[in-house]
């Protein structure tokens, strides 16, 4: 588990923005903006010596493990960076908000893990966001959990298809894992050099959270030894509510300065741009939630990775 640490004193971003911008004229007019400018004129962010590998990781489900993956990796590829987010869920729904077939029979991750197929065969470069690449994620990997385990070097055959891929012209490499802490995850941990975890502000945030930090501590001490959980993500903040507050408190107070000082809030944009295979910083780039993802990606962008 990282060492405690105080609190920083900075004050948590919490982007002021209309709920829904769409229906205020100022809203509507930071929209057209954004439109406007576009992608000619957006700022490049810095950019790693080297490309990174974060594996996104919360067993609890319906935490924003893939809107954060999406998102955060929308918004570096739209300032710059190479990006390849890999959909190691079973559901695919990082598939789905980027607008990558994923249907059944389809080669996917799937095949590189059980088949050992080349990662390079199944990577697929997202229409409309240049340098944005995905590999999908199918039903089948359901069933790889049970399908791997009596393979050997089971934990290691995610860093395997990684290392034979060129990672050269790659910024980031973002993993989203399902709400699990099975071979899948494992496989992803091994994989990476990172961990962010999202944690949302609500009752239940911190239930089960030991049990990554056990995880994680377990991978970094038998499988890993480079792993570091960098960053934390507060997600679904409801301004409205005590408890949402104290709960980024304490987080705060427990991790300290890992934890991103942006928050991202309930928005209700976050959720419908799935349903229309985009992430929210393109499909609604002036709503709360885009605003939050976009900070949030620009200090994850402008954080060194420390031993």
């Amino acid at each position: 588990m990282p060492p405690q640490a105080t609190a920083p004193d900075s004050p948590v971003v919490v982007p002021d923005v209309p709920n829904d911008p769409a229906d205020t004229p100022i809203g509507r007019a930071a929209e057209a903006a954004v439109g406007v400018r576009g992608a000619a004129e957006r700022e490049p962010w810095p950019r790693p010596e080297r490309c990174r590998i974060m594996t996104i990781a919360n067993q609890k489900g319906g935490v924003g493990k893939t809107t954060t993956a999406v998102n955060l990796a929308a918004s570096l590829s739209q300032h710059g960076c190479r990006v390849l987010v890999l959909d190691l869920d079973p559901q695919g729904n990082a598939s789905t908000a980027l607008d990558v077939d994923h249907h059944v029979g389809r080669e996917s991750v799937y095949n590189v893990l059980v088949e050992e197929r080349p990662l390079s065969d199944v990577v697929t470069e997202v229409d409309g966001m240049p340098g944005l690449f995905c590999a999908p994620a199918t039903i089948d990997l359901a069933g790889a959990e049970i399908e791997l385990v009596p393979m050997v070097a089971r934990e290691s055959r995610l860093l395997r298809a990684i290392e034979q891929l060129d990672v050269s012209n790659l910024d980031y490499v973002l993993i989203d894992c399902p709400p699990s802490l099975g071979l899948l995850t494992i496989n992803a941990l091994v994989a990476a050099e990172e961990v962010l975890i999202p944690i949302q502000c609500e009752y239940y945030a911190l239930e089960g959270l030991e049990q990554l930090l056990r995880t994680v501590e377990l991978v970094r001490g038998h499988l890993n030894a480079q792993l570091r959980i960098t960053t934390i993500l507060l997600t679904m903040y409801d301004g409205r509510t005590r408890l949402a507050t104290q709960v980024a408190d304490d987080v705060r107070e427990h991790f300290g300065d890992i934890v991103l000082r942006t928050i991202i809030p309930r928005s209700v944009r976050v959720s419908e741009a799935p349903s229309y295979g985009q992430s929210v910083i393109t499909y609604d780039p002036a709503s709360t939630g885009a605003i939050a993802y976009i900070e949030a990606a620009r200090e994850l962008a402008s954080r060194a990775v420390s031993d």
